[in-house]
């Protein structure tokens, strides 16, 4: 396994997005703009990123 780590920052509000983006964005931990997560880094992780990446800033620690 792999012991990279990303963080996940909300940078846009959920107003005006998909249920799909919506759910996403609880997925991952996230609800509010300046939310911040740690998450492995992994294809999963890297797949619902993909689905919100115009709402999330992600850092590679």
């Amino acid at each position: 396994m792999s012991d990279k780590k990303i963080t996940i920052t909300q940078v846009r509000s959920m107003i005006g997005c998909t249920k799909k983006q919506k759910a996403t964005i609880k997925a991952l931990g996230l609800g509010r703009p300046s939310y911040r997560v740690e998450k492995q880094d992994n294809p999963c992780t890297r797949g619902q990123i993909r689905v919100v990446q115009h709402m999330v800033k992600v850092e590679e620690l």
